[in-house]
């Protein structure tokens, strides 16, 4: 197989639009990344029997991460004026142990609208990360970085020259010839992407006419990268910070502009399983978490090199002393951020399950992870204190994707039981069943710039090949009496977690967690498993537009404030256009839609 380049097309006709109640979403180009052939060391996997099992080493479609550069924020104004004015409905976004705990986290930045990559990363929600929340470690003084006392245009970059490598890790860099032109042209608040496909990286620029151009491509001799994330808190015109996730286990912290990088967890020295997820944690220059398949959770700092990991003695409230009935309900901290030995990577290590962790998402108030699995859970995580707060199950088959709302009220997951879930994380419950895609859901997105204080705007995409579009109200949903009636009459079903604790149904404030709850309610994690609604009492929610956009199956999804971003695990990366006949889409009410 000849390798090829990239290929930008730009098709028109019917078939290449989206029509919503707000407009028409042209299709803007369609770009076909070029998928490597295998590298020569690599001989070919026969396989005859088409029903064997045998396992394939680990892939997955083209995943996308986008960077703006530019000091604007990416939050739609009326999201974001309703956000600083009302608070949401009068309604305190984080519950606050301590009226004046922890830092401001002004810091968070912006990636240009990015959805699925960025409400993950909880970047897009600038407002409420606003609101103090203290840094993850925070009092352990052993996690103190040398960078943090270091201005900005000195800050560390990775040690080795990833063109020049002679690492068998690495096959081939491929630098384009005018690179320090093209930069010197990136429009400031044009967007950058990150993408991967097959056993190549590359590094685009989506804002240039010549976007199908690489800036930089980078192959792998056998190992994929399965995942990718840049960190907002240190970007700037001359320093980018990206990690990658790869099939081996294997980490690369890897700095774009000076093509430096640093490969973390070598030779899975701490975790030889591959990395599904990774995210940088919010407001952290150094710290990032990475999801392993083999069920762990494990927090790594990018400076610090690597040992051999054997799980703490217990005895520091290191293992999650509340969830003992059920191993499933339990957080098992093989090692705690607040330990004292951090010389060295892991800074934290967190076991969940012994199945494949699929994806996370933090919380717009970085206090939250949302985690889904192959075993079908949706876990909510109080990361800072490494405790599990609720444990929700699909209807069968595994979870494969996650996202929070912009207020974090919200959580959105999608599965291999076809459908996209709605689940409130302060009533601790299941909102709506999302039905409509015909194949497992492979992502799950907000639109910020169609949200309000009242109406929400989500998209999902499938192995279906298919984009949906869904609007969402609390208000127009129609919950089944049997529901509603189990609601009101059980105080257990609405205090379940910590999350939700002193947030009576029609207050308009929380209380502190520890606020006139009985203790016996602490004491009881029972009921921290939450069982699985019928569908007989779970409201049904339809799309509003339902379209098949790829010839194969859809694995990322992102919005912008200009278009809807979709690729699929062949690696065509396709651009929509936002209608244009609506003056400002984000003053729009969904209620006319």
């Amino acid at each position: 197989m000849i390798e090829t380049n990239n290929t930008l097309t730009n098709p028109t006709g019917p078939e290449y639009q989206l029509l919503v109640g707000e407009g028409t979403y042209l299709l803007k180009d369609d770009m076909q990344l070029a998928t490597p052939p295998p590298h020569p060391s690599d001989a070919p996997i026969l396989n005859p029997n088409p029903l064997a099992t045998t396992p394939q080493p680990a892939s997955a479609g083209t995943k996308v991460s986008l960077l703006s550069l530019s000091s604007k924020p990416s939050t739609p104004l009326l999201y974001a004026l309703k956000t600083a004015s009302t608070g949401r409905s009068n309604v305190d976004t984080v519950i606050q142990e301590h009226p004046h705990e922890g830092r401001s986290s002004t810091d968070m930045g912006s990636d240009g609208g990015a959805g699925a990559n960025a409400s993950q990363s909880g970047s897009l929600m600038s407002p409420i990360s606003h609101v103090s929340a203290p840094a993850f470690g925070e009092g352990n003084a052993s996690l103190q970085s040398v960078a943090d006392k270091k201005s900005p245009e000195k800050r560390r970059k990775p040690k080795n020259n990833i063109a020049k490598s002679n690492s068998s890790f690495i096959s081939r860099v491929v630098v384009n010839e005018g690179l320090s032109k093209r930069l010197q042209e990136h429009r400031l608040d044009g967007l950058f992407a990150f993408a991967n496909v097959n056993r190549a990286f590359q590094w685009l620029d989506l804002s240039s006419p010549l976007k199908h151009e690489h800036l930089t491509k980078i192959l792998f001799t056998k190992a994929h990268c399965l995942c990718h994330d840049v960190n907002n808190v240190t970007k700037s015109l001359n320093h980018i910070d990206l990690i990658m996730g790869f099939s081996t286990g294997e980490i690369i912290w890897y700095e774009p502009i000076t093509q430096k990088y640093t490969r973390l967890n070598k030779n899975g020295i701490i975790n030889n399983t591959p990395v599904s997820e990774i995210r940088w944690i919010p407001g952290s220059e150094n710290l990032f978490l990475a999801a392993h398949m083999d069920g762990s959770l494990v927090v790594y700092d990018k400076e610090k090199d690597d040992s051999h990991f054997s799980p703490e003695e217990k005895g520091n409230g290191e293992l999650d002393p509340h969830a003992v009935k059920d191993p499933q309900e339990s957080l098992h901290v093989d090692k705690s951020v607040h330990s004292k030995h951090q010389k060295v990577n892991p800074v934290a290590f967190w076991k969940l399950s012994n199945q494949r962790i699929n994806a996370f998402a933090f919380s717009p108030d970085s206090r939250h992870l949302a985690v889904v699995s192959e075993d079908g859970s949706l876990r909510i995580i109080d990361y800072l204190k490494e405790q599990l707060l609720d444990l929700y199950t699909s209807y069968y088959g595994g979870l494969m994707c996650v996202c929070w709302s912009p207020d974090g009220k919200y959580v959105l997951t999608g599965g291999q039981d076809d459908l996209v879930s709605i689940w409130s994380v302060a009533e601790s419950s299941i909102v709506a069943r999302c039905q409509g895609h015909q194949s497992w859901v492979t992502a799950v997105a907000f639109d910020p710039w169609r949200c309000d204080d009242r109406n929400y705007r989500f998209g999902s995409v499938g192995e279906d090949c298919r984009l949906l579009l869904w609007d969402f109200s609390v208000g127009m949903l129609h919950r089944p009496k049997a529901l509603s009636i189990r609601q009101r009459g059980s105080i257990s079903s609405r205090f379940t977690s910590p999350l939700q604790k002193g947030e009576a149904q029609g207050t308009s404030t929380r209380l502190r967690s520890d606020s006139n709850i009985s203790n016996d309610e602490d004491e009881d994690r029972s009921t921290i498993k939450h069982a699985v609604e019928p569908k007989a009492r779970t409201a049904i929610l339809p799309p509003v537009l339902s379209k098949s956009v790829d010839a194969d199956p859809l694995c990322w999804l992102a919005f912008t404030e200009e278009a809807i971003l979709t690729s699929c695990k062949t690696g065509h990366i396709r651009t929509w256009n936002r209608p244009q006949d609506v003056p400002n889409t984000s003053q729009v009410s969904l209620a006319s839609t």
